[in-house]
């Protein structure tokens, strides 16, 4: 089969006041192989001074969001033209081959050569990123081929000027504070290696195929942060980009931080995007029971004084996933609030405590009712 490439648009030359510039070449698809940089793909490009998104390249929001060690993501989307995804109710949605997904992993700068641990902005990647004002860490493309999808890791040069394919993963020494100088903290940011991308989005443990996780209609229904008065999914339908949205029923999930919102809509929005590609009926942690995904809803597989499948470190000696109303004798609040490597959940992709999530779901086992007995029995209060 002959190699092709797929390109946005063609060369253009743009005319402006005191002379011609010539455009941005266009998103260039590789139907084979692991180009070295991720220049080579013309989907973001840095100039050391500003990020910026190619043409036909879509940035898009999640309701709630994995926690990476409270990186900042810019998230994008670029499809060949003329090809739509199809929407998919509870899955991730059917993108076409040729597909380029990226996630762009950054933090504000503090002093010192710190970073900062501050809230993500809604408009501060509207047509890119203002690189005197953030460090890049790392971009990751999901890949949509022929045979699948692939994921590759690339990780940003001191410049910021360049990002190369890191197969086996990076270690990335960071400083961290609140923009008041409070919760100092040093660690050592992971980047992941091809194999532990694959786990993450191996999302069904029979076929092991890859697929995305943040492209879903409940974690996409929202109002586009960067074009007022619309929602980000009908705008995919007016690009051309989403075919088959329905008018009504698509389903949607809190943000985790959204005081206004229920604790248990907003606890299972968390767990849902950090945890449920992994935990649920079939993904890589079916056996374990504990399914924390959107579409489950019995409370036993949610965890409710269900005892542990395996016994041990990362149980804390606990005896319950969930304990009602005793967050601290639950091993779900352990193993999120621990960085002990044999007992952390999610196992990698953190070296950190999200605080605030943990809160959330704390909050949210604090308003369960009754008791569990010895043998895991639910006994409601009367």
């Amino acid at each position: 089969m002959k190699q092709f490439v797929i390109h946005a648009a063609v060369l253009v030359a743009a005319m402006f006041v005191g002379g011609c510039q010539r455009s941005e070449a266009p998103v260039l698809f590789h139907p084979q192989g692991q180009p070295q940089t991720l220049g080579e793909w013309h989907v973001l490009s840095s100039d050391g001074k500003q990020l910026k998104l190619n043409h036909g390249v879509e940035p898009y929001a999640l309701n709630s969001a994995l926690f990476s060690d409270y990186a900042h993501k810019l998230r994008t989307i670029w499809m060949p033209e003329g090809r739509k995804a199809k929407y998919s109710a509870n899955d991730a949605f059917d993108f076409p081959v040729g597909t380029i997904i990226s996630k762009t992993f950054y933090y504000p700068r503090g002093q010192d050569g710190a970073v900062l641990r501050v809230a993500e902005q809604k408009d501060e990647s509207a047509n890119g990123l203002d690189l005197s004002k953030v460090r890049l860490i790392e971009t990751r493309l999901l890949v949509r081929r022929e045979t699948g999808w692939v994921a590759l890791p690339y990780v940003w040069n001191e410049e910021q000027t360049e990002a190369t394919l890191a197969r086996a993963g990076d270690v990335v020494p960071l400083t961290m504070h609140k923009p008041d100088g409070s919760a100092k903290t040093s660690f050592a940011y992971m980047v992941p290696d091809e194999n532990q991308c694959a786990g993450c989005h191996s999302t069904n443990n029979t076929t092991r195929e890859l697929h995305p996780i943040g492209p879903k209609a409940r974690h996409l229904n929202r109002d586009d942060p960067w074009h007022d008065g619309q929602n980000q999914l009908a705008r995919m339908v007016s690009l051309g980009r989403l075919e088959g949205l329905p008018a009504t029923g698509v389903p949607h999930n809190a943000r985790f931080d959204d005081a206004s919102a229920s604790i248990e809509s907003r606890a299972r929005a968390y767990l849902d995007v950090n945890c449920g590609h992994c935990h649920s009926q079939v993904g890589p942690a079916d056996t374990s029971g504990l399914w924390l995904d959107a579409g489950t809803d019995e409370a036993r597989r949610l965890g409710l004084c269900k005892p542990p499948v395996a016994a041990g470190q990362g149980t804390g000696d606990h005896l319950f996933d969930i304990v009602p109303g005793k967050p601290d004798e639950s091993i779900l609040i352990y193993r999120m609030s621990s960085l002990d490597p044999g007992a952390m959940m999610p196992e990698v992709g953190r070296a950190t405590v999200h605080e605030e999530g943990v809160a959330v779901v704390r909050d949210w086992i604090a308003a369960w009712l009754g008791n569990c007995t010895s043998d895991g029995a639910h006994v409601a209060m009367r």
